[in-house]
């Protein structure tokens, strides 16, 4: 995809200005009070490990590269004619008291926030990419699910429980496509790209979605930045098909215990449908009426401008994920629209609070055992939590992007560029642009833009401190 480096030597004075202003408007933490990092340091050194021992097994976890926060490591094997798929998650638990200095900080921050050069961590980094992280070599506490799947890769049996585990390799995902596509690849990574297409195919004949939209992202490599539009390797979609399959297979258990933490997303409405149906047609893109929305989805190429906008577009139409609690009646609204299935959040404990506690419901069902009365006390208010700390993350990676892109045009104000309408306000004369080289998506003021068409446009403003890049139609 379109790239555009900046070397950057020392951040420049503006940016970090910009960066320190975004943080502080944030209430971003700078670092880990004192007693929280003493106490971490002293569970780092004194876990318990459990009695049951997986060690044999050749995990692997497959992470983006130069990633020291690992969370799942996984292990794919052939069982009859289906499958055997074994998914250790980091137990976070293991090294956090309840009500203690760590577990308090982890509420205070809710997820771990990234930027270029600087991670802010959900954990101090002694657990999260120290003693709790699944590393290669390293005898570690795991949540170890283990799920028995038939021919077709649907479920037939799941159970978790904790267990030592030990990673044998650390991949990436870049390595792992490379192997995949040249054959060199393990047969245990076959298993993976097999198990993993199977899962798509039940996806869509559930009638879940996954939009196929290219990410804008900021790297940082020493002292080389790039700005790119990136769309996720196959193996991206393959690795995430275990992880939704695991919070899959958690939402069902916790819906027949009555007790627990799904992620939720409404259905969408139908006047949202139809407009939808509205912007495919001011796009001039077919949409027959037999044809339902996930399969209109997936016919979109996000290379064809106006189909880059209608992608756009069909991001609004699922709002209002968020987290719904329960002990005793399950939630009146149970789904996860995209997913067309009930989901919970539960493989990402090092970076994400409310994993932890749905890990440990699930492994107190699947011994038959009470739920601890910790995690029973924290479930209602977890979603104000959640939905505090993934609004700001959101706010803080585009705050980000933005300061880059405008330290990116800073010394091009006054050009004239080429780009894709992507969003429109007729009224106000007012859209989203993006442009493919340098990879930008900034405002574009202009009473003839058209959704979809292509627009030329003179950069206006390009503010580093404010993170403001703004053109006008030419």
């Amino acid at each position: 995809m379109p790239a555009r480096h900046i070397l950057v030597e020392e951040m420049p004075a503006d940016l970090r200005e910009g960066v320190e202003k975004l943080r502080t408007a944030l209430a971003v933490p700078a670092s880990f009070p004192d007693d929280v990092v003493a106490e971490a340091e002293r569970a780092a050194s004194g876990v318990a490990l459990p009695e049951r021992d997986l060690t044999d097994v050749p995990f692997v976890t497959i992470d983006p590269e130069g990633a020291r926060d690992l969370d799942q490591a996984v292990h794919l094997e052939r069982s009859g004619e289906g499958y055997l798929v074994r998914y250790a998650i980091a137990d976070v638990a293991a090294f956090v008291a309840p009500g203690g200095a760590i577990d308090a900080e982890a509420h205070r921050r809710g997820v771990t926030l990234y930027a270029p050069t600087m991670r802010t961590p959900l954990h101090p980094p002694v657990l999260s990419e120290g003693a709790a992280s699944l590393l290669p070599g390293e005898v570690r506490p795991a949540l170890v699910w283990e799920l028995t799947l038939d021919a077709s890769g649907a479920t037939t049996h799941a159970t978790v429980a904790r267990a030592r585990v030990r990673s044998t390799e650390q991949l990436s995902y870049a390595g792992v496509q490379r192997a995949l596509d040249d054959g060199s690849a393990s047969a245990m990574l076959g298993l993976l790209r097999e198990v993993g297409q199977a899962r798509e195919r039940l996806e869509i004949e559930r009638g879940g979605v996954s939009l196929n939209v290219p990410e804008q992202e900021v790297h940082a490599t020493g002292d080389v930045w790039e700005l790119a539009f990136r769309t996720p390797l196959p193996v991206e979609g393959w690795n995430a098909q275990i992880s939704l399959m695991t919070g899959m297979v958690a939402a069902a258990m916790m819906l027949q215990g009555r007790v627990g933490l799904l992620r939720t997303l409404p259905p969408a409405k139908d006047a949202d449908v139809e407009r939808l149906r509205a912007t495919a047609r001011a796009l001039r893109i077919a949409w027959p009426a037999s044809t339902g929305y996930p399969d209109f989805v997936r016919s979109l190429d996000p290379a064809v401008p106006a189909h880059a906008a209608m992608l756009n577009a069909c991001t609004t139409l699922f709002r209002g994920a968020g987290y719904a609690p329960f002990d005793g009646e399950a939630p009146e609204q149970p789904l996860h629209a995209a997913l067309a299935t009930p989901y919970a959040h539960c493989t990402a404990p090092l970076r994400r609070l409310a994993d932890r506690y749905a890990g440990e419901v699930c492994v107190a069902l699947c011994a038959g055992s009470e739920v601890p009365g910790w995690v029973r006390a924290e479930l209602p208010g977890l979603p104000e939590t959640m939905t505090d700390a993934d609004r700001r993350a959101k706010k803080y990676e585009r705050g980000i992007v933005d300061l880059v892109e405008a330290l990116v045009l800073r010394p091009r104000v006054g050009e004239t560029f080429t780009g894709t309408v992507l969003d429109l306000d007729s009224d106000r004369g007012q859209g989203r642009m993006q442009v493919q080289e340098p990879a930008i998506q900034a405002r574009v003021d202009g009473r003839q833009l058209r959704l979809g068409e292509e627009c030329s446009a003179r950069l206006v403003t390009a503010d580093v401190v404010d993170g403001v890049v703004r053109f006008e139609q030419v």
